[in-house]
């Protein structure tokens, strides 16, 4: 399989495509500047979100998927986040891509009826314009009535660095816990879940969420 992944070199997006590619699929990264990317057997073009001027349609040839990793906490712009969303379900049809999975977060999953987790009193402050701005992508797919297909996937509430154990759950709107209460998943099973469903395609137009 062909794909093209937006923030290929961010945390996240780098365990994506090291799990892609053990699966031999075809990447290319889009990174700030490409020629600073060094992934063997991976292919990168330069893409900078902040330049609307940029065309996004002519970095696309023949990849069928698109992966957005992407976040506005590093440059301090949590708007970018919804705005991208609207950006791809607009302009991705008019491309050969057909499936866009989107890295998305926890915080708007929900830990009883109507309750959301940014919206509770334990939820971190320095996270949450993070947590809303995905909430606010989120909405602009389930809204969208774009022909693209879309994969929003939430990881768990605490997402670290870790082994692959191959074994978690997967969810849809509520929160995954644990039987102490937690909610967990290493980056590295998490891309795992993320590449599952690429290939899998058997959650089209909706969130799923990840955790042990």
């Amino acid at each position: 399989m062909k794909l093209i992944v937006l923030g290929a070199s961010g945390w996240i997006g780098s365990h994506i495509v090291a799990e892609a590619k053990s699966r031999g699929h075809e990447i290319t990264a889009l990174v700030r500047e490409h020629e600073k990317y060094n992934v063997a057997g991976v292919a990168a073009k330069s893409f900078d979100l902040n330049d609307a001027s940029q065309s996004l349609t002519s970095l696309v040839s023949d990849e069928t998927v698109f992966v957005a990793a992407i976040g506005g906490r590093a440059i301090g712009n949590h708007e970018i986040v919804k705005n991208t969303a609207e950006r791809l379900l607009r302009e991705l049809p008019s491309t050969t891509v057909e499936r866009l999975l989107w890295v998305g977060g926890a915080g708007s999953l929900e830990v009883a009826p109507n309750l959301k987790l940014v919206d509770t009193a334990e939820f971190p402050e320095e996270y949450k314009d993070e947590a809303i701005a995905q909430g606010e992508a989120l909405d602009v797919f389930k809204q969208s009535n774009s022909s693209l297909n879309w994969t929003f996937i939430s990881p768990a509430a605490e997402i670290f660095p870790g082994d692959k154990l191959n074994q978690f759950r997967l969810g849809g709107e509520q929160l995954i816990t644990d039987e102490q209460g937690n909610s967990r998943i290493s980056v590295a099973d998490y891309a795992v879940a993320f590449v599952d469903e690429l290939e899998q395609a058997a959650n089209q137009n909706k969130r799923i969420g990840v955790a042990y």
